[in-house]
């Protein structure tokens, strides 16, 4: 296995089985941790014995795959076979032009998985360091990313305006919100808050990009895979009547399904070249969550050739539901209209092992955390008859994702 310097020397690999660690995120270290994690299970690493920037461009999930054949298949294995052995967590921007995408192989993973626990080393073992609980980061104050609210209206209103005039059928434009924090952000409290208040979604944590998203882009587990297709947001109500009332709404919106049933067109066209069997519900279902409500679809296939989970990643992204229809005019707006770089957020983000199996996500609800600052995110779909203030609300709403895990 190489390692971040650069040597092509093969590193020990070693799983054990442990017993059950419980919180699996109160296993982290401060520095640097990784995470994907869902109703308690999951995986969290920590250290580094493998690092690569994948280059921008149209190729760079193939250039991923032939650095991850090279390092995991390097990989020289002991313990027990069945464990999960090593794995690389990573994130890829949004646009393929745009650099920062990472894959990190951790030194340390700890998995957690229907009731069993492994603990996989890379390298020669590390020295424990003596674990320090998180701290909170003090007071929070917001400011404007990279356009204010009535900028961001503003570019709704003329995205909508391109859409009546059919240029395209759908857009996704997102927003950027600054935090600074009275004290450097440990990246750990945001992740133990996330997990505990949004079990239904992904936690995730690579490379500085936090978050937890409700979107698994594909879960590959052998020839088989699955994927939840979310497009059509609602806030929650201000009780149980008024929650039911806007699902109802929601679900019976033109607007809403129309923008649904485009993404489950986008992933459907996507994913039957590479499956033999590909299986997409008649209808979609409400998914409720602590802050919003969406239109959700439960996708499931075998794929044909036995393709990697990062293949398929490459197949899909962008989806329409974080990019539009048809998915290259709508990138060509995003780039014009949003005025600033998404970075990871909207991207694959997840694990892959050196099988090929993993489970990638869509990095929403998501920030980029750097010491005392971050970065957050949030965007909906933008349709002919979008309406620029409810957009804005859409938004807010989803931001709250985050300013809930600064601010606790």
């Amino acid at each position: 296995m190489s390692v971040a310097l650069g040597t092509t020397r093969p590193l020990p690999v070693r799983t054990t089985p442990v017993s059950d660690p419980g919180d699996l995120l109160a296993a982290l270290p401060r520095t640097a941790p990784y995470a994907w994690v869902r109703h308690g299970e999951g995986l969290v690493g920590w250290g580094e014995a493998a690092r690569v920037t994948v280059p921008p461009g149209p190729d760079r999930f193939a250039w991923a795959r032939g650095w991850l054949a090279t390092v995991l298949g390097d990989a020289h294995a002991a313990g027990p076979l069945n464990g999960p052995g090593p794995v690389a967590f990573g994130t890829f921007t949004f646009d393929e032009d745009s650099p920062g995408s990472t894959l990190v192989v951790p030194q340390t993973v700890l998995t957690r998985r229907d009731g069993r626990a492994w603990l996989t080393t890379v390298g020669e073992p590390q020295q424990l360091h003596a674990f320090d609980p998180p701290r909170p980061p003090g007071r929070i104050r917001y400011g404007d990313g990279s356009l204010t609210a009535p900028e961001w209206e503003h570019i709704v209103a003329r995205a909508a305006r391109r859409i009546r005039d059919g240029e395209l059928e759908k857009v996704v434009l997102a927003r950027d919100l600054l935090a600074t924090a009275e004290y450097p952000v440990d990246v750990r409290l945001l992740l133990a808050r996330l997990a505990h208040r949004y079990p239904e979604c992904y936690t995730f944590s690579v490379a500085g990009l936090v978050g937890a998203t409700p979107e698994l882009l594909v879960r590959r587990t052998g020839k088989q895979i699955e994927s939840l297709v979310l497009a059509g947001t609602t806030p929650r109500g201000t009780g149980a009547a008024d929650d039911i009332a806007r699902g109802a709404a929601l679900f019976a919106s033109e607007k809403d399904r129309h923008e649904h049933e485009c993404a489950i067109a986008s992933v459907r066209q996507t994913l039957a070249p590479l499956c033999a069997e590909l299986h997409t519900p008649a209808e979609p279902e409400l998914l409720v969550l602590p802050n919003v409500q969406h239109l959700a679809s439960h996708v499931s296939g075998r794929l044909a050739d036995g393709a990697s989970v990062l293949d398929v990643v490459a197949a899909m992204h962008p989806t329409a539901a974080v990019g539009g229809t048809p998915t290259d005019t709508a990138i060509k707006v995003i780039r014009e209209l949003e005025g600033m770089d998404r970075a990871g957020y909207a991207g694959p983000v997840g694990w892959i092992d050196a099988h090929g199996d993993g489970e990638w996500g869509i990095a929403l609800r998501s920030g980029i955390v750097d010491g005392r600052r971050a970065r957050l995110f949030a965007g909906g779909g933008i349709m002919g008859d979008s309406d620029p203030g409810s957009e804005l609300a859409e938004a807010q709403a989803k931001f709250r994702v985050m300013q809930y895990a600064l601010e606790g």
